[in-house]
Formats: structure tokens, C-alpha cells, sequence
């Protein structure tokens, strides 16, 4: 199976609000076949969708807050078909949701708008922290209880190798739990200095070879790069976790 990569436009966020389609264009300058939409900064959906097709870049998805989704989704929708996507993301709970009551109500809600959308053909999911762990609901983390199956009705897990690491999980260990239902991950790497920092992807304490070659065997549709927080500039963060991931790749030829 081929292996996809997407910027995750966060890395930027501090560029995209200078000068969004300027980053886009930049990006597929560098190599970038796709990103993933965190946020508009301003600038119309119509406007970022023309840069988009301007560039040829694809869209892997969006991130979307809860609030959005449950107070807007018509507009949601609507961003997400200009993109040419039809995958979304909760990408974050804020503080005073990080408890049980929270999270069960966070996953009522998500189950609620894919059972409204799913039969459309969009995937509604879930992208993790390291906080999700610290709760424990009917026997479980907070992330396996919210991405535990209600019937047929479930949510994607979108998961961040980086936050399960930080949570003292192996990555790989925990993508395994969620085989035939992970068409997306999410890499950054992690410091080996014992800081714990972000790090650019393949020089850091994760296997990345060994997640890569499991998605290429189960379905695994986009990898999606992303540093919360850069030492060098993002661009050339992001230039060199692509670089390395595709190294891992060759590799696995």
C-alpha cells in the first residue's frame, strides 16, 4: 500500500496567520502532496479551497472542535466538501471536560453527529492527548471508553504516537488495539534527552519504521506530521521528518 504523508497545518499556525495561501504554496514547493486543516485564521474556506486546488495539495482531513460540531455542523459540512474531504476530527477537549462526566458526554456527542453523518459517507473522529489516560472510565482509559464502539456506531481514532508515549503507552502497542479502523496517524517524535520534548519525526525515541511498515499491511490512509513546538523553523522541521519518513520507506521496499 502506497504511504501518504500530510502536513498538519498547526505546525504553522504562527505563518498561516501572516499569509495562509503563501504557506500552502510553499509547502508544495517542499514536497507536500497533502494537509490536514486546523483552523482558518480569518481567511474564507472558499478562498483556502481555490489555493487548494490552485496547488494541487489534498486535504487529509480537518480538525474540528466539539463545539463546532454539536453548534455549527452545517457549516462544518460544508467546509469539509469545499476541501474535498469528508474526514473530521475532535482535536481537543478543553480542561474542565478532562473528568468522566466529560468525556462520556464528548463521546454521546461525537456518536451523535456520526450517526448523523456517517450514511453521507464522512468519517467523525477522536485525536488524543496524553490527558485521555489519566482518567479511567468503566475499567478503561478515557480514550478506549470514548472509542469503544456503540453498536455500529463508532468513532475513528486518530492517534498521536507522540501523546501515547508521553502517557507511558507504546505507540504501536495501543495503533494495534484499533486494526481495520485507523485510516489515520498522527506522527511526531520524542526527545531522548529525558525532556520529553517534540521532536522532528525519525530523530527521536519512537520506532516510526516499525508503525509504518504495520500501516502499510492495515489500511493506514494518511500520516499526518505534526510538531506542537519547532527549534528550528516549521518548515524545516516538517522538511525533515519528511525527509526521514521517507528513508523509513524505502527501507520497507
Amino acid at each position: 500500500m502506497e504511504l501518504n504523508y500530510a502536513a498538519q497545518l498547526y505546525t504553522l499556525r504562527n505563518e498561516l496567520k501572516q499569509d495562509f495561501p503563501g504557506v500552502l504554496r510553499e509547502l508544495k514547493k517542499m514536497g507536500w502532496e497533502a494537509v490536514q486543516i486546523d483552523g482558518l485564521f480569518g481567511y474564507s474556506a472558499e478562498e483556502i479551497a481555490e489555493v487548494l486546488k490552485e496547488t494541487g495539495l489534498a486535504t487529509a482531513g480537518m480538525h474540528i472542535g466539539l463545539d463546532r460540531m454539536n453548534d455549527d455542523l452545517d457549516n462544518v459540512m460544508k467546509e469539509s466538501l469545499l476541501f474535498n474531504s469528508k474526514d473530521f476530527f475532535c482535536h481537543y477537549m478543553e480542561e474542565y471536560m478532562q473528568n468522566v462526566e466529560g468525556y462520556k458526554k464528548a463521546k454521546v456527542d461525537l456518536l451523535e453527529v456520526a450517526r448523523k453523518l456517517s450514511p453521507l459517507g464522512f468519517r467523525i473522529g477522536y485525536h488524543n492527548h496524553d490527558f485521555e489516560f489519566k482518567t479511567t472510565i468503566e475499567g478503561k482509559s478515557a480514550l478506549e471508553f470514548i472509542l469503544e464502539p456503540k453498536g455500529n456506531n463508532f468513532i475513528y481514532p486518530e492517534i498521536d504516537t507522540y501523546w501515547v508515549k508521553k502517557a507511558g503507552v507504546d505507540p504501536l502497542a495501543f495503533i494495534k488495539k484499533y486494526t481495520g479502523r485507523t485510516p489515520y496517524l498522527h506522527f511526531k517524535d520524542m526527545t531522548t534527552d529525558g525532556l520529553e520534548f517534540f521532536a522532528e519525526v525519525g530523530t527521536g525515541s519512537i520506532d516510526f519504521s516499525s508503525i509504518l511498515s504495520w500501516g502499510k499491511q492495515h489500511g493506514v490512509e494518511w500520516y499526518v506530521i505534526e510538531q506542537d513546538e519547532c527549534k528550528v523553523s516549521p518548515f524545516d522541521s516538517l522538511a525533515l521528518s519528511l525527509e526521514n519518513l521517507k528513508k523509513m520507506e524505502e527501507k520497507l521496499k
